[in-house]
């Protein structure tokens, strides 16, 4: 699930905190290829934030997916997002900044990211993929399988 964390010391109110997150949600998923079903857009506004030395109205981000990303799409994200930025709060492109976190398949963040796709025990309490063919031993030292 693509995530993309944006804090700004811009306030947000309702109406454009939506508008970003459409605006997001379509470009980060059209970018990385992704379902926008599967993209989060999280926004934190009027968070105190100094950027270059000054107050001025500043943004940073955090984007993390599990593939999708690159030296070939960063920019492109990058440039798309600060668009955004750029008419929903006025903030210029040279006051944002975007850090791009590739995660791998079975790094820390699947268990987070891939939760849906596991099922549980209720014998031995062990985790399974859904589509797994392992077998359980419960209690009594009979396999089951789930």
């Amino acid at each position: 699930m693509p995530t993309l964390n944006l804090f700004t010391n811009v306030p947000v109110d309702a109406v454009t905190a939506s508008d970003i997150l459409k605006d997001a949600t379509k470009a980060v998923a059209k970018i990385i290829g992704k379902p926008e079903s599967y993209v989060m857009i999280l926004i934190n506004g009027g968070v105190p934030m100094a950027f270059a030395g000054t107050e001025a109205p500043a943004a940073y981000g955090e984007l993390i997916s599990i593939g999708g990303l690159g030296p070939s799409v960063n920019p492109k994200l990058s440039s798309t997002l600060a668009d955004i930025l750029q008419t929903k709060l006025s903030i210029d492109a040279s006051r944002f900044y975007i850090k791009f976190y590739d995660a791998q398949a079975f790094g820390e963040a699947s268990a987070v990211l891939l939760w849906s796709d596991f099922v549980l025990c209720p014998a031995c309490m062990y985790m399974f993929r859904e589509e797994s063919t392992m077998l359980c031993i419960d209690d009594e030292k009979e396999a089951k399988k789930l």
